[in-house]
């Protein structure tokens, strides 16, 4: 960030404004002014924002340019607080405000009692305080208990006596968190969760575009831009936001959860801690089965669709699977340390967590689901590797009685002595991409992913006792034979007459 402009009176201000060094001009054509000009010179809009450019960046863009306040719906863990923060990129470097003021009071204009006393008594000669772009951003999460006093004001008894003042006056009030973001972004996370006299007073702040404290005449014409998010589920007339104020809402920007696999590791990979210091290397087939195990879990019935699957789950367990990969490596003291797939198994307490469940899942138990959740995404990732190689040497093997005894401590070179013993299982760790001369690390990780590949197709078993082995032999059902008809003695008499009687069956 640049320094703040060398202007420390309201004269030096003025004559700066006059001479077009300056521009002083509503929070909302700012904002807009701002991000018209980073389109023309074809700037990236909101760093750190991925998987948004065709869908939620152009609502986003259009909402901003129309001036609108506007709302972002979405499940949880689509980064909607993280698309308000970026808001902030598009506000001025610094701001003058008049120092001392509780509102940002504009040192040309003030709203406040105290800043129109303050360029009444000190004129040219006030001294001006420049304000950073960070903090013009002015974020609350709603929740059932937050007051009238807390969005808004209140009067403060002891600023009144302390200040000799009158309950009614306007220095003895305090103000909320929203006339506090005047001059800059104010956004509302959780909307529906605000009751709904709160919900009035916003309607009155974007009706009216002015604040009123507790029924005395204070009125102070904010300048400011509303965002806020909620959930989708909430957010209806039959929930609990009250229609009026949903009118007054310029823009329903609605989120969504990434459609790529692609886009979703680059997410997981600018956000999870994994560089800590030290050679740690996590194998390209560990990130997609990390990730597809959220895109599994979005599509699991036994998993409740309202409440979303956030991205926070593949962050987590990709940062639970490096430290079990730590773990290993310190007790074996190998290096470099590489994660495997059956690490992942070690993060199944940063997964249940993340996800609801359905009645159905909740007889399971999550920690069930979460297995089944893993071995699909290990068998959908491993599919996409091996789909036309031949996979019978390494499960004949294992069909004639062999077994491997692994589990997610071994060492590398144990893991890899006892799978030179199989034919074709290396063939299968190269296919994952591990070059040859790999370290025994990275090969033994290949192994891993192959060995829990062709376990999660149910080609090989796994248990704790035996560790990998042959699949059990399929039970057939035993054909049930028909019962033949029976006949009684008396049916094949023949009748005196030569004639033979009808035969009933009994």
């Amino acid at each position: 960030m640049s320094s703040s402009p060398r202007l420390e009176t309201l004269g030096h201000l003025k004559a700066a404004i006059a001479r077009g060094d300056v521009r002083r001009r509503p929070v909302r054509d700012e904002v807009r002014e701002n991000l018209a000009e980073r389109l023309r010179r074809k700037e990236t809009l909101f760093p750190g924002i991925i998987g948004y450019d065709d869908t939620v960046v152009p609502q986003l863009v259009n909402a901003v340019l129309a001036k609108h306040h506007f709302i972002l719906l979405g499940l949880r863990g689509q980064a909607k607080t993280r698309i308000l923060r970026a808001l902030t990129t598009l506000l001025d470097e610094w701001l003058p405000v008049i120092p001392g003021s509780e509102i940002n009071d504009d040192p040309m204009a003030p709203l406040s009692a105290y800043g129109l006393a303050r360029v009444k008594a000190e004129g040219d000669d006030l001294p001006i305080r420049w304000l950073p772009r960070e903090a013009r951003y002015v974020e609350k999460l709603a929740t059932p208990d937050v007051t009238i006093a807390d969005m808004i004001g209140d009067i403060d008894p002891i600023k009144a006596a302390k200040g000799g003042l009158q309950l009614g006056s306007e220095l003895s009030m305090h103000f909320g968190l929203l006339p506090r973001a005047n001059r800059g972004i104010f956004a509302i996370n959780e909307l529906p969760d605000l009751a709904g006299k709160i919900q009035v007073g916003l309607f009155n702040i974007l009706q009216e575009g002015d604040v009123q404290i507790k029924g005395y005449p204070v009125r102070l014409p904010l300048d400011v831009l509303i965002a806020f998010t909620a959930n989708p589920e909430d957010y209806t007339a039959r929930g609990k936001i009250i229609t009026p104020l949903k009118d007054r809402i310029g823009a329903e920007i609605r989120t969504h959860y990434m459609q790529s696999r692609v886009d979703a590791i680059e997410i997981t990979s600018q956000e999870a801690w994994v560089a800590r210091g030290g050679d740690i290397e996590v194998p390209r087939f560990v990130r997609e089965v990390v990730e597809e195990i959220a895109f599994q879990a979005r599509g699991e019935r036994k998993v409740d669709k309202r409440s979303g699957v956030s991205q926070r789950l593949p962050i987590s367990v990709l940062e639970t699977t490096v430290s079990n990969a730590e773990r290993r490596a310190l007790a074996t003291g190998e290096t470099p340390t590489v994660a495997r797939v059956t690490d992942i198994y070690a993060a199944l307490p940063s997964m249940t967590g993340k996800f609801e469940l359905e009645y159905e899942g909740e007889l399971k138990g999550a920690d069930q689901v979460a297995r089944d959740l893993v071995r699909a995404a290990v068998s959908n990732v491993f599919d996409g590797y091996v789909r036309d190689s031949d996979l019978k040497p390494v499960i004949e093997w294992f069909d004639l009685g062999g077994a491997l005894s692994l589990s997610d401590t071994t060492s590398s070179a144990e893991l890899l002595a006892q799978a030179r013993r199989v034919q074709g299982l290396l063939e299968l760790a190269h296919l994952a991409g591990i070059a040859p001369d790999a370290p025994v690390p990275v090969l033994a990780a290949g192994i891993d992913f192959a060995l829990e590949g062709l376990y999660s197709q149910k080609k090989i078993s796994r248990s704790d006792e035996r560790g990998y082995h042959a699949t059990e032999p399929v039970r057939r059902p035993q054909p049930q034979h028909s019962r033949a008809p029976v006949l009684t003695p008396d049916d094949d008499d023949d009748s005196p007459t030569g004639k033979k009687k009808k035969r009933y069956y009994n």
